[in-house]
């Protein structure tokens, strides 16, 4: 049976409209309920955007929208301050053949909550929606607030994130919401995909005639299985890269004259894109066509504010294998989230309740702690400081 948190009649509000803190929990679990029921596969957001989009404005929230995209302020936004970006997406993969569970039935069994997106990345959202709401109405930040529910960073799309950062105005720092069991992702893998083929001739199986394409892609495949660019460092592989898909062939009794495969790379930033293709298409025969919209990889220096405030908290950091829209941010931006992901693109997908009140504990005190670690560091961070309102 499904069980949905709903708020109690008569439950007080601050004078401005927002719920009482003791309120975002359960209201974040009600509305990633709303959002697991709605199918919202990459470029298909509408409805869940719409959801997202409605929710604020039950608070007076004024939102902006291009496609599937919502993005918003803090209320007493000061031009004059910095801004820190919340964001997190709104689309999901589609379900996989596993489920045993309805993958759009937001059923509560054991503390866990179920279906697709819940983990990937509806626990996040919520919970940045819940941090937003938390310090929307505070008149003495010492930075604005910019949330952005943004769509399509499943597919790497054109009309996600990217299409709104020239709207968005000027950005200082991002805290991107992804699955990371709560600790910090300081830096994340590119993801370069590429579409491979082999060329031979065609002719007869039974004869000594043409030239057999899959035969000519294992010398390929087999290069990108075992070659290792270098350096390693503390033992991790600069770029990864594995076949994860093969065709070729109309029947048995004819060699192939094509033989097609695809490549899935991930690198940190001891290589650019453009030099790892470099150094395959001087080892390989086949004809190589890269993928449009690949991330690039993303770091940020461990020394500066946001992971050192995180550190002080209790986070720990690590370099992320897996890539988010945090590689089409030019700021410093840091990955951090409710979840495990682990369960992402899983079957009977899930997130634990108690994640995701964590999640919102953890992120309200990330910023709020954030401006101290700037007042107790002056000379280290004199150039951040300027902006704290004491």
């Amino acid at each position: 049976m499904i069980k949905e948190f709903k708020e109690r009649p008569g439950i007080s509000r601050l004078n401005d409209g927002l719920p009482l803190n003791s309120l975002l929990y359960s209201e974040a679990v009600s509305l990633l309920q709303k959002l697991i029921k709605t199918p919202s596969f990459s470029g298909e957001e509408s409805a869940a955007a719409d959801i997202v989009q409605r929710y604020l404005a039950g608070y007076s929230i004024k939102t902006k929208r291009k496609g599937n995209n919502i993005w918003c302020y803090n209320k007493y936004f000061d031009s004059a301050r910095p801004t820190i970006l919340l964001n997190s997406h709104l689309d999901t993969v589609k379900p996989n053949e596993g489920y045993t569970n309805d993958p759009f039935c937001p059923e509560i069994s054991g503390g866990r909550l179920f279906g697709l997106g819940s983990n990937d990345a509806g626990g996040c959202l919520v919970a940045l929606l819940a941090t937003f709401l938390h310090f929307y109405h505070y008149q003495g930040l010492g930075f604005n607030l910019c949330l952005a529910a943004t769509a399509e960073e499943e597919n790497s799309g054109t009309e996600g994130i990217k299409s709104i950062l020239p709207l968005v105005g000027t950005l200082d720092l991002a805290i991107v919401g992804e699955p990371t069991l709560l600790q910090m992702a300081i830096a994340e893998k590119g993801n370069l995909v590429l579409d491979c083929i082999s060329n031979g001739r065609p002719g007869h199986a039974a004869r000594e005639e043409g030239e057999n394409a899959i035969y000519k892609c294992l010398k390929d495949i087999e290069w990108f299985r075992n070659y290792e660019f270098q350096p390693r460092l503390k033992g991790l592989q600069s770029v990864k890269m594995t076949v994860t898909a093969i065709k070729a062939g109309l029947q048995h009794n004819i060699i192939p004259a094509k033989c097609e495969f695809t490549v899935d790379i991930r690198n940190d930033d001891m290589y650019t894109q453009n030099q790892i293709l470099e150094t395959i298409k001087k080892n390989t025969s086949c004809e190589i066509s890269v993928r449009p919209g690949s991330p690039g990889a993303s770091s940020v220096s461990p020394e500066h504010p946001i992971v050192k405030t995180g550190i002080a908290i209790g986070c720990k950091t690590y370099h992320s294998p897996t890539t988010s829209d945090q590689a089409w941010l030019t700021i410093p931006s840091v990955k951090i989230g409710p979840g495990d992901s682990a369960r992402s693109h899983s079957a009977d997908e899930f997130i634990f309740l108690e994640e995701i009140r964590k999640g919102i504990n953890l992120y309200i005190k990330l910023l709020e702690t954030l401006p101290l670690m700037l007042i107790n560091n002056p000379i280290k961070y004199k150039n951040e400081i300027k902006y704290i309102n004491n």
